[in-house]
C-alpha cells in the first residue's frame, strides 16, 4: 500500500464519504436557511461506484473510513454499501455519523452489516431546546436511538456536541454525565464558520479554554490524555477516569496533524472542510477511468495540498462567515451538509 503525502508531510489516511446531501433536521449552525438547492438524483454516486472509489482511495494510503451526510440514515438501503466497504482488506476503521432520528429502527442492520463504530450528534439534553435549534420534534427519537447503539452491540461510540455561546454552553456537565450512560466518549465541538453557518459569529464560539474551565469548575482536575493520533479532538480524562474531547478547529486549528479528505455524495473530492474548490472524481469515472488514472488524479491533488483552512481562518484580522448565502445557492457544494463534516 503506497502512503501518499502532501506538501506538508501529511499522509492521506482518512477519507470521510457523504452518501447523501439530504438532511431530516434544519440545525440553525448548518442549515438555518428555509430552502436549499439539492444535488441532482442523477449525479449521486451509485454505490457500487463509492466501492470502486474506495478501492482506489485504499491502494493510496487509505485505511479509515467514515460515512456521513446529510444524514446518512436517509440513503436507501445503506447496509448493502457498509457490507462492500467493511469487506475490503486494508481498513482498520469504518464508522458512520449520524444525527440518531432514524437510527433506533436502523442500528440492528447497521450491526449486522459489520459497521464498527457509530457516531451520534446530539446538542442539548433539552426538547425545547432541540426543536430551537432544529425545528423539528424529533428529540424523543434521538435519544431512543443512542441507547439503540448499545442495545445492538456497538462499542466505541462517540457523542458529538456543537457548543454555542447562549445556546447550550450551560450543559457540559450535564452531557458529560449523559455520556456516561451511554456508554459513550462526549467530544464538544466548537462552532465553526464553514459551510451554511451563515449566521456564524466569533461572539458565538465557546473555546476549548472556556469548555475545560467550566468542566473544572464541576469536576476539578482535569488531565490532557498523552496520546499520538491525527484524531481531531483533544482528549481529556476526569478523575473518576471518564474521558472527554474537544475539537477546538475554530480557535486552536490542528492543521498540522489533518489527514481527511471529503468526498461528496456525487463524487466531488476536497482536501479540506474549508477548500472552495473540488476535483470531480465521478467525471473521470463514469467515463471509464482505469484505477492507475484514478490513482494518478488523486495522488496529484494530494501530493500538491497545501491547505491549512482553519489556520488560514484563524490569522483573519475580521472574521465573518466563510461564504455568503449567494454564493452557497450558486454552489451547494459549499454547503456542509453537502460535503459532511
Amino acid at each position: 500500500m503506497t502512503s501518499v503525502q502532501d506538501r506538508w508531510g501529511r499522509r492521506l489516511g482518512n477519507l470521510r464519504i457523504s452518501v447523501t446531501d439530504r438532511c431530516n433536521l434544519r440545525c440553525q449552525y448548518c442549515m438555518p436557511e428555509d430552502e436549499y438547492v439539492w444535488l441532482p438524483r442523477e449525479e449521486i454516486l451509485h454505490f457500487e461506484e463509492v466501492s470502486r472509489l474506495v478501492d482506489v482511495f485504499i491502494e493510496l494510503g487509505v485505511d479509515k473510513v467514515r460515512l456521513t451526510g446529510g444524514e446518512p440514515l436517509l440513503r436507501r438501503d445503506l447496509p448493502r454499501l457498509i457490507r462492500l466497504v467493511v469487506a475490503k482488506p486494508g481498513l482498520r476503521d469504518v464508522a458512520i455519523t449520524t444525527n440518531g432520528v432514524l437510527l433506533a429502527a436502523q442500528a440492528p442492520d447497521l450491526r449486522a452489516a459489520g459497521l464498527h463504530r457509530v457516531t451520534v450528534s446530539l446538542d442539548t439534553l433539552r426538547p425545547e431546546r432541540f426543536t430551537a435549534l432544529t425545528r423539528r420534534t424529533t428529540h424523543g427519537e434521538v435519544l431512543e436511538g443512542i441507547r439503540a447503539v448499545t442495545a445492538a452491540g456497538f462499542t466505541g461510540t462517540k457523542l458529538d456536541t456543537v457548543v454555542i455561546r447562549g445556546v447550550n454552553d450551560d450543559e457540559l456537565v450535564d452531557l458529560i454525565e449523559f455520556a456516561k450512560t451511554v456508554p459513550a466518549e462526549i467530544r464538544f465541538i466548537e462552532y465553526m464558520d464553514v459551510g451554511g453557518a451563515t449566521r456564524w459569529s466569533m461572539q458565538n464560539v465557546v473555546s476549548r479554554a472556556e469548555m475545560l474551565d467550566a468542566v473544572k469548575g464541576r469536576y476539578g482536575g482535569v488531565e490532557p490524555v498523552i496520546e499520538v493520533t491525527t484524531a481531531p479532538a483533544d482528549r481529556f480524562r476526569l478523575p473518576d477516569g471518564t474521558v472527554f474531547g474537544i475539537i477546538s478547529s475554530t480557535t486552536a486549528p490542528f492543521c498540522a496533524d489533518c489527514d481527511r479528505s471529503r468526498l461528496t455524495a456525487d463524487g466531488m473530492w476536497y482536501l479540506c472542510l474549508y477548500a472552495l474548490a473540488g476535483t470531480d472524481l465521478r467525471g473521470p469515472l463514469r467515463r471509464g477511468a482505469t484505477t492507475e488514472e484514478l490513482k494518478s488524479l488523486i495522488t496529484g491533488g494530494w501530493t500538491a495540498r497545501t491547505d491549512r483552512g482553519a489556520e488560514a481562518r484563524l490569522a483573519l484580522r475580521e472574521r465573518t462567515p466563510l461564504v455568503q448565502i449567494g454564493r452557497l445557492k450558486a454552489d451547494p457544494h459549499l454547503e456542509m451538509h453537502t460535503r459532511g463534516g
